[in-house]
């Protein structure tokens, strides 16, 4: 977000121009999907996407949905099944969300996955969104364009009156259309729907051949992330340490002396940035011990003291 004030771009070349600049430099544009609007930021760029957790309140890092012009593109980022074609043929444009395995190599930020090795994808039915996605020509991480807990936005002024002074522009596409949340389905192993949403569980059955898992099954896979010690490092985490005990790495934040600083600043939004990348070096240096400096408890520092507690959490 820069100090400027917010633009409100009209949705023709010069306003979507603009827009992919704003996305290039890392701010954050809002714009209308068929379902609401989404709060845009490059998908690629850890700082930006930090700044969406930042300006919506998001209390902690769950996955975002990745918008993208079209399947080819798609191609680009994850690795398509079968059953993943069939209902991208069928589906997109349109509202459904695929969860399938990250392609090596991508260049997603691990906020917008939150660390996880698959991305949720899908390729908006809206002419403004696709346009803008085309001139922008890359992914764009988008939740809701709403403070966290508030009632997402279905137009150009709902966003101004939530995020009005924490984002960089709105581009003004009207109002969406019946907005409905898109249907989540994972298809990584079997087939499973993660979210209903605007596609119904019978249609989506029709496209397979073959019955799909809804959220009514008991054996249905739960949305990933939601496991105590998911995003738990190989190496023990002890958090809120003011001093290192012997055989541990610091993982500092603030002016203290550690192998890795998440923020030597003490920035939240910074230390946001490099939290995923950070667990990821430790194991690369094969900590076994891993000392957690205090994380404020305000604003980004819940998600990240969530994450970490996830990590320091007792393993099976």
């Amino acid at each position: 977000m820069t100090n400027t004030p917010m633009q409100i771009l009209a949705p023709d070349a010069a306003g979507l121009t603009t827009a992919a600049g704003i996305l290039r430099a890392g701010g954050l544009v809002a714009f209308g999907t068929e379902t609401v609007y989404g709060l845009g930021a490059d998908a690629r760029n850890d700082t930006a996407v930090a700044g969406i957790y930042a300006a919506k309140g998001r209390p902690s890092f769950n996955p975002l949905i990745v918008h993208l012009s079209d399947l080819a593109t798609a191609e680009q980022y994850c690795v398509f099944n079968d059953d993943a074609r069939a209902l991208a043929a069928a589906f997109w444009p349109g509202a459904m969300t695929l969860v399938l395995p990250l392609r090596q190599g991508a260049g997603i930020s691990k906020l917008v996955t939150a660390g996880l090795d698959t991305l949720a994808i899908r390729v908006p039915d809206h002419k403004v969104a696709r346009d803008f996605l085309e001139k922008f020509d890359g992914p764009v991480a988008a939740p809701s364009a709403n403070p966290s807990g508030r009632i997402s936005p279905t137009n150009a002024d709902h966003v101004i009156a939530g995020l009005g002074d924490k984002i960089d522009a709105v581009i003004d596409g009207g109002p969406c259309g019946v907005g409905v949340e898109s249907t989540i389905v994972s298809c990584v192993g079997k087939p499973a729907i993660l979210r209903a949403g605007g596609i119904p569980a019978e249609a989506i059955s029709a496209c397979l051949g073959h019955p799909i898992a809804v959220p009514d099954d008991p054996d249905m896979p739960q949305s990933p992330g939601q496991l105590a010690s998911h995003y738990a490092p190989k190496g023990q985490v002890r958090l809120n340490a003011q001093q290192i005990d012997p055989g541990e790495t610091l993982l500092g934040f603030g002016a203290v002396d550690a192998t890795l600083n998440l923020s030597p600043s003490g920035d939240l939004t910074e230390a946001a940035a490099h939290l995923f990348d950070c667990l990821h070096q430790l194991d690369a240096m094969g900590a076994t011990r891993i000392a957690v400096s205090p994380i404020p408890d305000h604003g980004l520092g819940r998600a990240i003291n969530d994450r970490l507690k996830r990590a320091a959490a007792p393993r099976d």
